[in-house]
C-alpha cells in the first residue's frame, strides 16, 4: 500500500507560515515517508468505503487539535465565516485563542482512495491520498465537524465528497462539537 500527500492537505498540515496548529518538527516529505514505512497501530474505517484513518503514535511535538469547552475557558471562543479554499463558500467556524493544548499522543492521517481522489479532481500517484490529519490524545477518531458532513453531502462541486448525510453520525458530531473546539 502506498500513500501520497495531496496538495489540499499539504497546505493545511504544513502551511508556509509554520503555525503552531500544524504538524511540527518534520517536512511533508518526512511525514509521508514515515507513513509509508510504518505500520499503523490501528486502521479505523472512515465515514465512507473510500476513507480510512491510520493511527500512529505521535513522533513530533504537534499539539492536540481539540480542547474541551469549560466554564473557565468559554470566554476564549471566537467565531468567523471562513473558506478552506478560494473555491469553497465560507462557513461558520469557531476556535479557542490564548490556550495551550498538550502535545498529542497520536497522529491520525485521514486517507481517501485513489479512485475517490480522481473523482474529486485531485488524482494521486499512490493507493491512498492524505486529505487531513487529526492530532489526538486517544487512538481514536474525532467526529467530523458538522459543517464538513454537510459540505460532503452537497457534493464534489461544493468541496465535498458526495456522501449522503448520516443523521446519527451528524447527531454524534453535534454532541461532541457542542462540548469541544479547535484552537489557534
Amino acid at each position: 500500500m502506498s500513500i501520497a500527500l495531496t496538495d489540499f492537505a499539504r497546505v493545511r498540515l504544513f502551511p508556509a507560515d509554520r503555525r503552531r496548529t500544524a504538524i511540527q518538527d518534520i517536512t511533508p516529505e518526512q511525514f509521508v515517508e514515515r507513513l509509508n514505512a510504518e505500520t499503523p497501530q490501528r486502521v479505523i474505517p472512515g465515514y465512507a468505503p473510500f476513507c480510512q484513518l491510520h493511527v500512529h503514535r505521535n513522533w513530533t511535538s504537534t499539539k492536540c487539535s481539540v480542547i474541551a469547552i469549560t466554564d473557565e475557558n468559554r470566554h476564549r471562543l471566537h467565531s468567523a465565516y471562513e473558506a478552506r479554499t478560494k473555491d469553497e463558500l465560507p462557513v461558520l467556524v469557531r476556535w479557542f485563542e490564548g490556550l495551550e493544548p498538550p502535545v498529542a499522543n497520536y497522529l491520525v492521517p485521514i486517507l481517501y482512495s485513489r479512485e475517490q481522489m480522481a473523482k474529486e479532481g485531485t488524482p494521486v500517484d499512490a493507493d491512498w491520498g492524505i486529505v487531513g490529519c487529526l492530532y489526538t490524545m486517544e487512538p481514536d477518531e474525532i467526529p467530523m465537524v458538522p459543517i464538513t458532513m454537510m459540505r460532503n453531502a452537497l457534493g464534489v462541486e461544493e468541496g465535498g465528497s458526495g456522501v449522503p448525510l448520516d443523521r446519527e453520525a451528524y447527531r454524534r458530531s453535534v454532541e461532541f462539537w457542542s462540548r469541544h473546539a479547535n484552537w489557534r
